[in-house]
């Protein structure tokens, strides 16, 4: 009914585009019509319409109804009606269907008698939280302000970071009902034409309902929508976004949502945290290598552990297999049931704790892993070892900065160690070359997964696995995969 009511012109009747309102928005109880008359005028010749709870009511009838109604100026065309509302942000609406995308947006939509032609004033007023630190991506050192739920404050914290007219922001909508508001944000010079291009034109043959998340759309804007690796990195930090920026990435924020797309990414984006570059190279450095250390542990411990016992005895110290032994002596299930049977229990644990309230959750995951692992031990349903061998895999996943990595490594563990209880060490060493190849084949928009080191390119070496003093980084890539292009850094 919407679409039909949204053809029409608007009307020099404000009768007529009341009726066309309340016909349109039929069994809307939030939606506000007010009629009043001018000072000149004995009806009512004004019409303001908004939904309730999205639009400033206060400055409407501070700024517009009571300077409408106390004008001495008669209303004898658009530019005097124009004069007469002290709102800067106004907008020209000539069709229904204009007028039901502002009102939609928050912003009241004022009609007069004998104009053709409606306003739309900036008034809009969203309900949302106070900028406070992320939850999701805690640092000791560096900013404590984490994006929100509005997209005009993220883009304010931004501009309060880089503070240049050549960040550029465009705007898109996606969700044919919800039509969220979508900011595309590049530094003008640093950010190559051909990946904006790619981006709208992706972002544009999204077709869908609704849109909330930024997950929704990443979802069909990555590369390989079948990979398990994330190819597209997710933020609530204004510094990282920041740093991207400048790094001539593009990033996206959406209205309604703190997460924040930036692309394209890297595998060894996943692997830095914002607090590298707030501390000493030497720190940062010896603490990347110790991050990806613990990868490999959170992917690999459960598989090898499996494939030396069932299949490699001999390469175990004599003395450890034979404590090894004892311990699992009782034990009446296989390595591989043993390690599945506890991975998935700590999986459900943690969950569990994510999913309960915040007072008792973390209490609740702590404590269940504690009684469940010491009272599978007495009841000899797995080994001591077995126990330690999922708590330190589960402490090394913890390592992993961002958590969409994390959940990949999470989920290519049970394969492994599946191909290590049936094919042994052969099998989980042929896995990790498949994983490599994937990896290598992998692209963010036509950007490598594994750049700069395949393909090795000599500039961004030097601030992947290791991070380069800060004075040295004065280079930047080019990201379309293409060429490596060298960018000096912009000064005013």
């Amino acid at each position: 009914m919407v679409d039909e009511e949204g053809t029409k012109k608007v009307s020099a009747s404000v009768k007529k585009n009341k009726q066309i309102l309340e016909h349109a928005y039929h069994a809307c109880a939030d939606l506000i019509i007010r009629s009043f008359a001018t000072k000149n005028s004995v009806e009512n010749n004004m019409l303001i319409a908004y939904l309730g709870g999205t639009a400033n009511v206060e400055e409407i009838n501070e700024h517009v109804m009571k300077g409408l109604q106390s004008s001495n100026r008669p209303l004898d065309g658009l530019k005097a009606l124009e004069q007469s509302v002290a709102i800067t942000d106004t907008k020209k609406i000539h069709t229904f269907n204009d007028v039901f995308i502002n009102i939609a947006d928050g912003k009241p939509v004022l009609f007069a008698e004998g104009i053709n032609t409606a306003l739309s004033l900036g008034m809009s007023k969203w309900a949302t939280r106070a900028v406070e630190d992320t939850q999701t991506e805690p640092v000791i050192r560096g900013a404590k302000e984490g994006f929100v739920e509005s997209m005009q404050v993220n883009v304010t914290l931004l501009r309060k970071r880089i503070r240049t007219p050549r960040l550029k922001l465009k705007t898109l909508v996606i969700g044919d009902y919800s039509r969220t508001q979508v900011a595309l944000l590049y530094i003008d010079g640093l950010c190559d034409p051909e990946l904006l291009k790619e981006v709208k034109k992706r972002i544009n043959g999204i077709h869908i309902d609704g849109v909330w998340d930024g997950g929704m759309v990443q979802e069909q804007i990555q590369d390989n929508q079948r990979s398990v690796f994330p190819q597209i990195l997710t933020t609530e930090r204004p510094d990282v976004v920041c740093a991207s920026l400048l790094d001539g990435k593009c990033s996206l924020i959406f209205e309604g949502s703190p997460n924040t797309l930036i692309l394209p990414t890297t595998f060894f984006a996943f692997m830095q945290s914002p607090e590298d570059y707030y501390v000493g190279y030497m720190i940062s450095s010896l603490l990347r290598m110790l991050r990806f250390g613990f990868l490999l542990i959170a992917l690999l411990a459960p598989a090898f552990y499996i494939a030396i016992v069932t299949f490699h005895q001999e390469m175990i110290p004599t003395t450890l297999i034979m404590a090894m032994t004892s311990m699992r002596e009782q034990v009446p299930f296989p390595a591989l049931v043993e390690a599945l049977v506890m991975e998935i229990t700590f999986e459900g644990l943690r969950e569990a704790g994510v999913r309960l309230p915040r007072q008792v959750g973390q209490a609740i995951s702590i404590v269940g892993a504690l009684v469940i692992g010491q009272a599978a031990i007495q009841a000899s349903l797995v080994s001591p070892a077995m126990v330690i061998i999922v708590s330190i895999t589960a402490i090394a996943s913890f390592m992993i900065p961002h958590y969409e990595l994390s959940i990949s490594v999470r989920i290519l563990r049970f394969p492994l160690m599946i191909i290590a209880g049936v094919f042994g060490l052969i099998g989980v060493v042929l896995s990790v070359i498949a994983i490599i190849v994937h990896l290598a084949s992998l692209r963010s928009f036509g950007l490598p997964y594994l750049e700069p080191l395949a393909p090795f390119k000599k500039h961004g070496a030097g601030d992947s696995i290791i991070r380069r003093r800060l004075q040295h980084q004065t280079i930047r890539p080019h990201l379309t995969g293409k060429t490596w292009n060298k960018y000096r850094r912009w000064k005013e």
